[in-house]
């Protein structure tokens, strides 16, 4: 299984960006998918998730109303779109796959995620 993200790039804050990973090697349907980033010097967090069936998605709170994870099967790619962005969403946003799906209490941990992309570089300037 490979995960390819892209679509990161510079953006005013205000702005709004759509980042996109697209997945090979398994069908994404039976894919529990996440978005996690990592902020310079910080620690890799928990953005977003989206269950097998794509109807429900979590988020963290600082994204909550800012950023909606989507996904289309068919293509076997998952979308993060980000609005409103501001200086502090700035980081690699990394996406990753968990192909036999996860639980809803744990879909905010990183370890049970099987699959990683390569990451893809978001920079929100002030």
């Amino acid at each position: 299984v490979q995960l390819q993200a892209s679509g990161g790039g510079l953006v005013q804050t205000g702005g709004s960006l759509r980042i996109s990973c697209v997945v090979s090697g398994r069908a994404l349907s039976s894919s529990a998918v996440a978005w996690f980033r990592q902020a310079p010097g910080k620690e890799r967090e928990f953005v977003a998730a989206s269950k097998r069936t794509g109807q429900y998605a979590n988020y963290a709170d600082s994204v909550k109303g800012r950023f909606t994870i989507s996904r289309d099967n068919a293509k076997n790619a998952v979308f993060l779109q980000m609005n409103s962005l501001e200086p502090e969403d700035t980081g690699i946003y990394f996406c990753a796959a968990a192909p036999l799906g996860i639980i809803t209490s744990q879909v905010r941990n990183e370890a049970r995620y099987d699959y990683w992309g390569q990451g893809t570089l978001v920079t929100v300037s002030s």
